[in-house]
């Protein structure tokens, strides 16, 4: 798969995930921040969507919480963070 393809299924996955209504995957911009400005998110959402990307990607994520809110930032830094643990 390459990147554009999982940016595009992030899209969707983040959608399912956390069962927004009213958004569909053309609504997200890639680099768009996810959180708080952007799409809106919050940190339920953060969490939860933490937990989905681990069981579905097989992810490790940093105990940084900093760390973190970087690879958690954008659809893209997201895709950018499976690709570099090789799970796409």
């Amino acid at each position: 798969m390459n990147k554009s393809e999982l940016e595009k299924e992030l899209k969707s996955f983040i959608i399912e995930a956390l069962e927004l209504e009213d958004i569909t995957a053309g609504d997200i911009e890639t680099e768009e921040p996810l959180f708080i400005d952007g799409l809106g998110l919050d940190s339920i959402d953060a969490l939860e969507l933490g937990m989905a990307l681990k069981k579905k990607y097989n992810l490790v994520l940093s105990e940084d919480k900093e760390e973190n809110q970087k690879h958690f930032y954008s659809v893209k830094t997201i895709a950018d963070l499976i690709i570099s643990q090789g799970k796409a």
